[in-house]
């Protein structure tokens, strides 16, 4: 009985809807080399290169260490470099490589095509209203 209850509750269905979510997006960008989250530090770096380690894990609200670990493993796949600053020798700022702009177009397909997947069944106005729910939850 209580196992149905607690089945029943929206954090239960909210919980198994971000990790159905989260596996079908990391199947889509293992297919272009993508590791999970990293297309989150493309984004930012998409939007304004140079930031510092410090500044990437602010803008993505995890941990300087998820970040530099992400930063490795995304250096390792030519997606991105770390050039020392010039002012300060001890902070290192992130740049893209080529091949971290040219798969730009690649994660904007899959994204898109994982939200057509995920809400193409909503009208534009369901879209918005949850978005705005979970925009809620988030703050």
């Amino acid at each position: 009985m209580e196992r149905e209850r607690l089945s029943k509750t929206t954090g239960y269905v909210l919980t198994h809807v971000c990790k159905a979510h989260y596996q079908r997006a990391r199947a889509m960008l293992d297919e272009i080399g993508l590791y999970r989250g990293q297309q989150f530090v493309l984004c930012a770096l998409w939007e304004e290169e140079g930031l510092t380690h410090s500044a990437l894990a602010d803008r993505l609200h995890v941990h300087p260490a998820t970040v530099t670990n992400a930063l490795k493993r995304m250096e390792r796949a030519g997606f991105l470099e770390r050039r020392p600053d010039p002012e300060d020798q001890r902070v290192s700022r992130v740049y893209l490589t080529d091949a971290g702009r040219d798969i730009r177009a690649a994660v904007e397909r899959i994204w898109t095509e994982l939200v057509l997947q995920t809400f193409g069944g909503f009208s534009e106005d369901q879209r918005e209203t949850l978005e705005a729910y979970l925009e809620s939850i988030l703050e």
